[in-house]
């Protein structure tokens, strides 16, 4: 991470010092400057759904035109839907105003590069170093001008209809699609009623300050009830700015995002279509972990964050990873997670199969997991003590490799996290709490 970007973008509440309107000016400002010294001079700018896009656009808009970039506006757009459309209109780069499953009262800003990846470490460095220089203006004649893309919601509506094959009809299937009030809320609903299904739609009134709110993928309760009250066959949640999927079942079982990632890897090993094998988290359950292994396919672990997924997803050639959490990315379709396209996925395989999604998941059993957060005064670093580690080693070695032990920092909290795994919830509480005491005792 550097000065001014965390793991994804910069990200805030409104008002602190990264997301306010000076601040973004600058930031517009010193992006324009960087890709115009490499010859390009077209941004396109998207954004999700929540009031202060108004503003932090604008912001953007003014700054990357005083560095002679011009601009083209998408509006409220799902940010993989950026991604798509900053290759396809040839823009040297795509700009999202998001805070994806935040409140409202957070926004932040992430770059794509022209090739539709998040911005290279190199580039997002060389944006740092000239916000630390003093802004200035081009000339009259170099300003950047600003438009308008009307028709990018059609785009990419038919970018996520083209993942499913030519074959295969939604018709007969009916769903609950839960957009957040998100900018998904134009998106989602028309592709899966254009491939055939029939539609029940929540969470697609956008008001500025409702986004993310008891609704989408962090909160499955709406799109639960919705799918018991109308018998639908399978619930779909996708977060504020629509890089994220959570999936309920016909009895309103949630399908998280480990879930359906060995729901796709399964079908693409089936089809004969699978690169190598799955990247997870460390946070993936090992029930997934362990059902890959029973299919023979490779799975390693990339830390927490869609942006490390995608790393090692590079570095191994692999295209199928993901997070619990339910980023979801398929390199054989897109450069980045995207939610509608996993549902579309998901939906296409079911059908094939002719099976419901419970039946798609067979052969995983997610193990029971269990988490205890301790307090932690940033001192000592009590993971280094001699009775921790012990009790680690201890608890490993009882789990006999049908678990595993995990602990760690949190990166925003005050606090140690102990997760433990394994076949038995019992067996597995009282490891996690007796690591837990050990941790206590050494902070």
């Amino acid at each position: 991470m550097g000065k001014y970007f965390g793991t994804d973008g910069i990200r805030g509440r409104v008002g602190s010092e990264l997301v306010a309107p000076d601040f973004v000016l600058r930031l517009g400002w010193a992006a324009g400057k960087v890709l115009a010294a490499e010859g390009n001079t077209k941004v396109l700018i998207g954004k999700d759904t929540r009031i202060s896009g108004y503003m932090l656009e604008s912001a953007l808009e003014a700054g990357l035109s005083a560095a002679g970039v011009s601009v083209e506006l998408l509006g409220p757009m799902p940010t993989p839907a950026i991604a798509y459309l900053t290759r396809t209109f040839r823009a040297s780069a795509g700009i999202v105003i998001s805070a994806s499953h935040n409140p409202y009262y957070d926004n932040g800003i992430k770059f794509f590069s022209d090739t539709g990846h998040k911005l290279s470490d190199d580039l997002e460095a060389q944006i740092e170093a000239m916000l630390d220089k003093p802004m200035t203006c081009v000339e009259s004649e170099a300003l950047g001008r600003a438009s308008r893309i009307t028709d990018a919601p059609g785009r990419y509506i038919e970018f996520c209809k083209s993942v499913c094959p030519g074959d295969i009809s939604f018709a007969g299937l009916k769903i609950v699609v839960d957009c957040a009030h998100g900018a998904t809320y134009h998106i989602a609903p028309s592709v899966f009623r254009e491939l055939g299904a029939e539609v029940i739609s929540i969470g697609t009134k956008p008001d500025g300050l409702n986004i993310n709110h008891q609704c989408g993928a962090t909160h499955l309760d709406a799109l639960t009830q919705a799918v018991l009250e109308h018998k639908a066959d399978v619930g779909i949640a996708l977060d504020g700015d629509g890089d994220r999927i959570m999936m309920v079942d016909e009895q309103g079982r949630v399908v998280d995002g480990d879930e359906i990632v060995y729901a796709l890897a399964k079908q693409a090993l089936l089809n004969g279509t699978l690169e190598g094998g799955v990247v997870g988290t460390l946070m993936s359950n090992m029930g997934l972990e362990l059902a890959l292994r029973d299919l023979g396919i490779p799975f390693t672990r990339a830390k927490v964050g869609d942006r490390h997924v995608m790393e090692a997803l590079r570095d191994n050639a692999w295209s199928i990873g993901g997070e619990n959490s339910g980023h979801v990315i398929n390199l054989q379709y897109h450069s980045t997670g995207d939610g509608i396209i996993a549902g579309v996925q998901i939906l296409s395989a079911m059908l094939r199969k002719k099976c419901s999604l419970r039946a798609l998941l067979e052969g995983m059993t997610k193990l029971p997991q269990v988490l205890v957060n301790v307090q932690y005064n940033g001192k000592q670093d009590p993971l280094q003590a001699p009775n921790v580690r012990s009790a680690v080693t201890e608890v490993e070695a009882a789990l006999k490799g049908e678990g595993r032990v995990l602990l760690r920092k949190s990166g925003t909290e005050p606090l140690i996290r102990v997760m433990v795994e394994g076949r038995n919830e019992k067996t597995v509480r009282a490891f996690a709490q007796q690591i837990a005491s050990e941790v206590s005792a050494a902070v």
